[in-house]
């Protein structure tokens, strides 16, 4: 993971502000160079979390070539340099709430139906 390099900033095109750089390209490519001159060392760090869901939900295999190539498509579009649209991830904040709100009113339900059940 690289470093922050705190001398120097770069508009980042995920954040879109003048941010500090990553001291070090994160690929050995010529990607990775472009990489390391658009995006702040934040939003780097913000991939790599978001990246884990990726890898998770498809079993990304990141020593493969397709694995590598799945990524770099999916980086490319998180970021904005690609058109097109994210994988699906096996999880997702609004899927969470409504298995939340599911649960709350599963839970109500066997309260009220345990509360009448005491009274009679």
């Amino acid at each position: 993971m690289p470093a922050e390099d705190p001398e120097r900033k770069v508009h980042c095109i995920k954040l879109g502000e003048e941010l500090p750089a990553m001291a070090t390209a994160p690929f050995p490519t010529e990607f990775g160079k472009e990489l390391q001159e658009k995006v702040s060392k934040r939003a780097w760090d913000q991939w790599l979390e978001e990246s884990v869901k990726y890898i998770n939900t498809y079993r990304v295999d990141l020593s493969s070539r397709e694995g590598t190539e799945f990524m770099i498509k999916q980086l490319r579009i998180w970021l904005g340099m690609e058109d097109g649209e994210l994988a699906k991830t096996a999880w997702t904040p609004e899927e969470q709430a409504a298995i939340d709100e599911e649960k709350k009113a599963e839970a109500e339900a066997e309260s009220a139906a345990s509360s009448s059940s005491d009274s009679d």
